[in-house]
């Protein structure tokens, strides 16, 4: 939510209350009750209805700055702690509210928690009906962690866009002056071809992020074998595999079956033995199987390679981090193969384990809720919970 709608809520919620309020001393004043004993409207009350409305967190306060009123998302926030507001921050921001009688401000951060988490917020309050403050706030984290990560998106797809660009440029220069020099000029187009096609995966690559990271898996779901997404991921690999000289394991019979998107699985599959075939040495084996453990369905990718190191392994999933530059631009990799394969697990409500030890290998696990079978009446698909 931006400042101006915010400031639009705040408005028509101060509004409303004084609007209540005067309402009320007219109707308590006047006696237009519909029963003579009934009390006069209750400001704290219809304030405290006002306030479940926002989409924010919403705070009344009396003259002494206490919390007499809130919405169910204050106490949540972390913002007020067993119905006190406990940041000096907010304190400050509601005193100057008072003293100015007019809306205030506040965009910055604060900790909150045992672990002092720090949280960003866009604040305002305003003096209404007398004594009271409301206050309004909205946690801006999300947003601005959002924010961040696509610009070091944008950022991480520039550097690597820019070196198969550059390589190319330089390698068609090459060329061009060794017009008199047949090897040296074959030599340099068969580098072209590898910068022009690493180009080309990595761009495909980033569509294919793109798609499965703002896709709904609902709109295009069905019924699936595991084990026909494994048999489609392993034919894709094949030539990748002949080429390095490595063997894919997989024994082709009936598995469990999942409800979600087809392709997407299948990519995310095929990203996993692709990883596989590229960290592993020329005549060793890739293992691929799937399981039903509980609720779960696994597809599990084993390889005998160097396997990761500890420090590493919880960085593997990012963009664009490679376990071995050198390795990658050897084989074309692009550092978003299993950034795809987690994200693809996510929408399918499942998650991808990593098991690794150096001088062993390693062993991914994507795991996906099962489909029970479908109602005979309606022919609808239950499906189990989502992962842990």
């Amino acid at each position: 939510m931006n400042d101006f709608s915010l400031a639009a809520i705040f408005l028509v919620i101060a509004i409303a209350i004084v609007a209540f309020f005067i309402a009320g001393f007219v109707v308590g004043r006047q006696g237009f009750q519909t029963e003579m004993n009934s009390d006069p409207i209750d400001f704290p009350v219809l304030a405290s209805e006002i306030l479940e409305l926002l989409g924010s967190v919403g705070i009344l306060l009396d003259r002494n700055n206490k919390v007499i009123r809130m919405n169910n998302r204050a106490e949540p926030s972390g913002l007020v702690v067993r119905g006190a507001l406990m940041h000096p921050e907010l304190f400050d921001l509601v005193r100057r509210a008072r003293n100015t009688n007019q809306v205030e401000t506040l965009d910055g951060t604060i900790s909150i928690g045992i672990q002092k988490e720090k949280i960003e917020l866009s604040a305002k309050a305003s003096l209404v009906a007398g004594d009271y403050v409301v206050l309004v706030i909205e946690d801006q984290t999300q947003k601005s962690r959002l924010d961040r990560t696509r610009r070091d998106f944008i950022e991480n797809i520039s550097h690597e866009l820019k070196t198969p660009i550059g390589a190319i440029a330089l390698l068609a220069e090459a060329i061009q002056g060794a017009e008199d020099d047949s090897e040296t000029r074959n030599r340099f187009a068969g580098n072209l071809i590898k910068e022009s096609n690493r180009l080309t995966h990595l761009v495909q690559d980033i569509i294919e992020l793109s798609r499965v990271q703002s896709e709904e898996v609902l709109a295009t779901a069905e019924l699936i074998d595991v084990n026909q997404v494994i048999a489609d991921a392993v034919d894709r690999n094949e030539q990748t595999a002949r080429s390095r000289n490595i063997r894919v394991l997989f024994q082709q019979e009936p598995g469990p079956e999942v409800y979600g998107n087809r392709e997407m699985l299948t990519t995310a599959v095929k990203n996993l033995i692709e990883n596989a075939i590229n960290y592993s040495s020329s005549g060793s084996q890739v293992g691929v199987g799937s399981k039903s453990m509980g609720d779960i369905a696994e597809v599990s990718v084993t390889d005998s390679g160097a396997g990761i190191s500890p420090e590493n392994q919880a960085r593997v999933f990012e963009r664009f981090f490679r376990v071995d530059s050198s390795r990658s631009r050897e084989t074309g990799g692009t550092g978003l193969g299993l950034s795809i394969v987690k994200h693809v697990a996510k929408i399918h409500r499942g998650e991808v384990k990593l098991f690794s030890q150096p001088g062993v290998g390693s062993t991914f696990t994507l795991r996906i809720p099962l489909a029970k079978s479908s109602d005979p009446v309606t022919g609808t698909i239950k499906v189990v919970a989502e992962v842990d």
